[in-house]
């Protein structure tokens, strides 16, 4: 049993942080609102007075918003890195730009600590399910140490690098999956305008060429994929808000590495205008909506 503090338990951190409680640890959390720390001391776990007594553990594990808010809890004034015993794993799960994960994994190595940027895929279905996939950066020794842990919140766990490669893959894979899925729904819309019935489409392009993830488990039609949010009115597994944060991250890495991305920009467009419709709370899939006009 290991003594874990967690920072950040929302919509994803939370049922993370649950999952490391069933697997028999010691979990200390930290959010700004009351109410996942509640939730995490009513299933076993301990609410945390503050940050820094939750990193007071063998292991922190942060899922933070933004690289704003990881350089505050780990660099800022009164940051986790400063109060922190000398040999503790960080796990960061946070999905950020590459010169923060860099800049924070720099500075914990040169105080004698170990630390990974462990960016998810899966939504707040697979943190639930203990499913989700790690895209891990950082040194061999502390990928070694955190995976055991890893294994308790997800399926399937990749050492893609040193610091900041986790958060590379990430935004690549999440690049596409944004493409993908306005892709898939110009289809479906252009489908509709056509005649041609959905289910039928669904039929053929899910078993040829057409085949992805956003149509065969995400599909944005509702009736063909039971589980995907379509059915739902949209309700989010992964919001349109965080699916631009994601491109936009893209952008901003392609920039800096002099990459040639148009559809990884245009999807950024096309999201931009999504989120600025007041749709930025509604799952990422409702594109299709606003690509139906």
């Amino acid at each position: 049993m290991a003594n874990i503090g967690f920072i950040g338990l929302g919509n994803m951190g939370l049922p993370m942080a649950l999952n490391l409680v069933k697997a028999g640890h010691a979990v200390a959390g930290s959010d700004m609102m009351p109410k996942g720390m509640e939730a995490l001391a009513a299933s076993g776990g301990k609410a945390a007075k503050s940050v820094i007594e939750a990193a007071e553990a063998d292991i922190v594990v942060t899922m933070l918003p933004a690289g704003q808010q990881v350089r505050e809890v780990y660099l800022g004034a009164g940051g986790i890195l400063a109060k922190a015993k000398k040999g503790t794993l960080f796990i960061d799960s946070s999905t950020i730009d590459l010169a923060t994960a860099r800049a924070v994994g720099a500075e914990a190595e040169r105080r004698g600590m170990l630390m990974i940027d462990a960016p998810v895929s899966g939504g707040v279905g697979g943190a639930q399910g203990g499913t989700l996939t790690f895209m891990v950066g950082g040194p061999d020794a502390a990928f070694e140490q955190a995976k055991p842990i890893l294994e308790k919140m997800g399926k399937t766990i990749v050492h893609a690098g040193g610091a900041g490669a986790g958060q590379a893959a990430k935004i690549c894979n999440n690049m596409i999956l944004g493409i993908s899925m306005i892709a898939v729904s110009e289809a479906f819309v252009l489908a509709e305008k056509l005649g041609l019935d959905k289910q039928k489409l669904f039929d053929i392009s899910s078993k040829s060429s057409g085949q992805c993830w956003s149509m065969t488990s995400y599909c944005p039609v509702p009736g063909p994929v039971p589980a995907s949010p379509a059915n739902r009115d949209y309700q989010a597994g992964f919001t349109a808000a965080m699916m631009l944060k994601d491109l936009k991250l893209a952008q901003e890495a392609a920039k800096s590495a002099g990459a040639n991305t148009p559809l990884g920009a245009e999807a950024a467009g096309i999201y931009d205008r999504y989120v600025g419709a007041g749709e930025g709370g509604r799952d990422f899939s409702g594109i299709i909506r606003f690509i139906r006009g």
